[in-house]
């Protein structure tokens, strides 16, 4: 707990500086128009349904759909592979190892009501981003540890927080996480999506999915939708 501790403090200085500069709004005479003006922002927002994505790969998409599908603000996750050579590629062709693809989540959310900043608090805690190749007991490249931005502030902010943890050393070994544009995502079978809420007594959800889970929920538990 320490250490997701640590993790959390040093994302958060992202988050910390928007809200500072928000809060400084107080010193001025126009405060009231100028949250009316905010509240009627977000209201616009709402009605034309602003949403982003983000992509990440941090080992078996299984656990990390569970994961990020309780946070709030997030609309959806897909699983599926990304950051490989093959077109159209099956989970058997991944599992291989030959296809150079990673498993991954398409993430869909409301940057209105979770940032991106948060998104990669989220995915920074989810799992072991010291792993190689690896997450556990699941080995293989397939299950590396990658960020796939979608435009170059997602870009610049992924480096920024890998080279803080690796700075500060937030882990006990350096970071590996790799960050590459994003370029095409192919969605896994019917069966992998909402795998977990779908197969809860399988040994693998109930010895690897739902520990994890436990603990994903313990540290964020102040942003998990209701």
């Amino acid at each position: 707990m320490k250490l997701k501790t640590q993790i959390l403090n040093t994302i958060g200085i992202g988050i910390a500086i928007f809200l500072i500069s928000a809060n400084s709004f107080g010193n001025s005479n126009n405060n009231r128009d100028i949250l009316k003006f905010q509240n009627k922002k977000k209201l616009i927002s709402s009605n034309l349904s602003v949403k982003d994505t983000a992509t990440f790969a941090a080992g078996c998409f299984w656990c990390v759909e569970a994961q990020f599908k309780e946070l709030k603000g997030v609309r959806s996750v897909t699983s599926g592979f990304t950051g490989g050579q093959v077109a159209n590629p099956t989970y058997i062709q991944v599992s291989a190892g030959y296809t150079g693809h990673a498993e991954a989540c398409n993430i869909i959310y409301d940057p209105a009501v979770i940032s991106y900043d948060e998104l990669l608090e989220a995915f920074f805690v989810a799992h072991d981003p010291t792993q190689l190749n690896r997450q556990g007991n699941d080995i293989g490249t397939q299950y590396r540890s990658a960020i796939f931005y979608h435009n170059e502030n997602q870009k610049k902010l992924a480096e920024y927080y890998i080279k803080k943890l690796n700075g500060e050393k937030a882990y006990p070994r350096k970071i590996v996480t790799t960050v590459q544009p994003y370029e095409v995502f192919y969605k896994a079978e019917d069966y992998h999506q909402d795998y977990y809420a779908n197969n809860r007594s399988q040994p693998y959800c109930q010895r690897v999915i739902q520990p994890e889970l436990e603990k994903f929920r313990k540290v964020f538990k102040d942003k998990l939708k209701d």
